[in-house]
């Protein structure tokens, strides 16, 4: 039970080993991304593999170089390029315009083949025209369209059969060979039976134009990262050592050198202002609506935007490492990674190709033996077409991409789709009291100094070794100390223990500053105590109102702390959480231990350095954004410092992707259910190759739509929260 327990609280947890992201292309299916992803996976230097269609990126965590793995890439029949962030916006925008293009130009020109001949074939039915030159006209002109909008499909389905293996193209192509082929041998062979020359150029002329369909969909679908990139621009002003200005690219700007901002300009890059005084418009990282003033010594952020003065800031990061970088590329791993729910999907379409090339063969050999070889062979073109599992291997990664894009443009950002689907499952959130549902600026109210001791020797010894913490109640104790004007003094064999206090030694003194029972923390000089603090937290002003949005969702409110009961209680009360749904008085361990135990529903919300080991256990560890280091690297999901009420706004999200999945699923699983045994049956009758053609092409446009009708919903909730 230990062990599973263990296991089960790894979800979130990335593979340890370098991280490199491909744009690969020459994927047509996302039959494509998962073989793929599947040989990449397999290989034992390989840690992780991620691949998505959609977005055409590639994560790989592996002891490889990158020319290692683009070779594997390529073995595979497709290419690939290392993914530079600060150009990322303009390659992803490049390629799904190029896909677009490549589908619309097939699907064009295949229909402009197709429609003339079967327009021409449905006349001359009408009329018992049936001249001799009739069948050889649709051959050559359903041979061109093979020719125009086949090799696609051909080349894939070719490249999964190297591979010993099937894909959604593998169908494709050999319904629309198969139906080709055989209307051939009967043309040449003057057999007495049925041609579907017309039928295997609309197939393909459909398909393309199904694929052209979803292509333009879901490239709106997928606006998030694209979004975010064009928020920061590609050239930058660079102001050289003689006062001149040059137009460089972002991408080559190295940290240390020197930008000019100008009134109404995104800051490009995160630096440090040399010159200058203005207010920076920064909701795109903190969620903080009113502009903050910046002056010369002040930090900014890329994608901040310039509202009044001119500014000269020096880069403090790499050019290709930008927090906006960082941001989108946070959101395309996610977008890239693969929900659990993904596995059902997968075991599924794993079994499906080789069953329908089997169900397929029984319709042929069935029909065949029944005496008519005729319908056989339509059914088992029909089933070839219809079952192609093209909707399934959208119907999570769209939804996705739809939910993590929308969750961004509200400043949170998820590490993975199985984060987004364990939250939309979640019951039970847990808060961290310090820094989370509080400010995290502690106050102190009162310090009770102990006889035979002074209180400005106290303060000084106490605040000199809090100097070195970065616990909020450090500050608190230094606040006061500053305050008074007492000086701080060297501080030796310093050592911080997470929730339970500090020590050092200080002019000779060892110092502790620990948690107690009587108060908010002692101090103790030499080991002997010597006075007592008092310190109060303010509540978050939408604390209260991100915990009831939370209980109007039907989800559990519950609050840890490593402070004393009393005061854990009487800000839990303020914020709306039961005294039973408290732990107070919890060490990190404490803290680690009760979320290693928590159910698979369970969220976990913190901020500080005692929260990361605890946000690790959680199924989801939500991290605010302002909080330390170790929290965010530690967190799955990442929300603005500003606004806790940002929880229950991922939750939503989550729940409703969550849905959009699930229907995404049925969908595709139902429409595949339904559609094999009518075509297997001949149901369809002749014409089924078409009727296949038009209902694949439906059933991914409906998984797409599905998902970009989330992607709007979300939106307008977006719109809704910001207005």
């Amino acid at each position: 039970m230990a062990g599973n327990q263990h296991l089960k609280h790894q979800h979130t947890t990335s593979p340890i080993g370098p991280s490199a992201s491909f744009r690969v292309s020459g994927m047509t299916c996302a039959g494509c991304a998962a073989g793929l992803q599947k040989m990449l996976a397999n290989d034992p230097q390989v840690q992780f593999a991620s691949v998505s269609i959609i977005s055409g990126i590639a994560q790989v965590r592996s002891s490889l170089s990158d020319t290692d793995i683009i070779q594997r890439i390529r073995s595979r029949g497709f290419d690939a390029t290392p993914e530079l962030s600060s150009t990322a916006g303009s390659a992803l925008e490049q390629q799904q315009q190029t896909t677009t293009r490549l589908w619309k130009r097939r699907a064009l020109l295949g229909l402009s083949l197709w429609l003339p001949l079967e327009v021409l074939h449905w006349i001359a039915t009408a009329l018992h025209w049936h001249p001799t030159w009739m069948p050889v006209l649709m051959a050559g002109g359903s041979g061109s369209v093979l020719l125009i909008a086949g090799p696609g499909f051909l080349k894939s389905a070719w490249r999964a059969l190297l591979q010993r293996s099937a894909n959604m193209d593998t169908l494709i192509a050999l319904g629309a060979a198969s139906a080709w082929l055989s209307s051939a041998i009967i043309l040449a062979l003057q057999i007495s039976m049925p041609l579907w020359f017309s039928e295997a150029a609309g197939l393909l002329a459909i398909v393309s134009l199904g694929h052209w369909l979803e292509s333009s969909v879901s490239s709106r679908a997928g606006s998030a990262v694209r979004d975010l990139l064009s928020l920061q621009p590609e050239t930058v002003r660079l102001q050289q050592a003689d006062g001149t200005e040059t137009a460089v690219p972002l991408a080559s700007v190295v940290p240390g050198q020197q930008l000019r901002i100008r009134p109404g300009d995104r800051i490009p890059i995160d630096g440090t202002i040399l010159d200058g005084r203005s207010e920076l418009d920064e909701s795109i990282i903190t969620g903080e609506a009113l502009p903050v003033l910046r002056e010369a010594g002040h930090n900014v952020i890329a994608g901040s935007v310039n509202t009044t003065g001119q500014l000269l800031i020096s880069a403090t990061v790499p050019g290709t490492d930008t927090t906006i970088s960082r941001i989108a590329r946070l959101v395309e791993q996610a977008q890239s990674s693969r929900a659990p729910i993904q596995q059902l999907a997968d075991q599924i379409a794993a079994v499906f190709v080789p069953a329908v090339l089997l169900i397929a063969v029984c319709s042929l050999f069935g029909w065949t033996l029944s005496g008519d070889a005729g319908t056989g062979i339509a059914a088992a073109v029909t089933v070839l077409i219809i079952s192609c599992p093209c909707a399934l291997g959208l119907a999570v990664p769209m939804a996705v991409m739809a939910g993590t894009g929308a969750a961004s443009r509200r400043g949170i950002l998820i590490r993975s789709a199985e984060a987004l689907e364990l939250a939309g499952r979640s019951t039970e959130v847990i808060f961290d009291k310090t820094g989370t549902l509080t400010v995290g600026r502690p106050e102190v109210i009162e310090l009770r100094v102990l006889p035979g001791f002074d209180r400005r020797d106290i303060l000084r010894l106490a605040a000199s070794v809090e100097a070195l913490s970065e616990h909020p109640a450090a500050h608190a104790v230094m606040t006061v100390a500053r305050n008074e004007h007492i000086p701080l003094t060297a501080v030796f064999d310093f050592t911080a223990f997470p929730g339970l206090g500090v020590e050092g030694v200080v002019a000779g003194h060892r110092v502790r500053i620990e948690r107690d029972h009587q108060a908010s923390a002692r101090i103790l000089i030499d080991g002997s105590t010597a006075a007592f603090l008092e310190l109060r937290d303010r509540l978050r002003p939408d604390a209260a109102a991100a915990v009831q949005a939370l209980k109007t969702m039907g989800i559990k409110v519950g609050m840890l702390s490593g402070d004393r009961a009393a005061a854990a209680t009487a800000i839990a009360a303020e914020a709306g959480i039961a005294a039973e749904q408290v732990t107070a008085d919890a060490s990190p361990q404490q803290k680690l231990h009760i979320l290693q135990n928590a159910s698979d529903s369970a969220v976990m919300v913190g901020d500080g350095l005692n929260d990361a080991a605890a946000l690790t256990a959680a199924p989801v560890g939500i991290a605010v954004g302002g909080g330390t280091g170790a929290a965010l690297e530690a967190a799955s999901v990442i929300i603005p410092g500003e606004r806790i009420s940002a929880v229950a706004d991922f939750l939503q999200i989550s729940r409703d992707t969550l849905q959009v999945i699930r229907q995404n699923l049925f969908l595709a699983i139902v429409y595949n259910g339904l559609a094999i045994p009518l075509a297997a049956f001949g149901m369809l009758g002749q014409r089924g190759p078409l009727i296949a053609a038009v209902a694949m092409a439906l059933s991914d446009l409906t998984v797409v739509g599905n998902s970009l009708r989330l992607k709007r919903r979300l939106d307008r909730k977006t719109g809704a929260t910001k207005s």
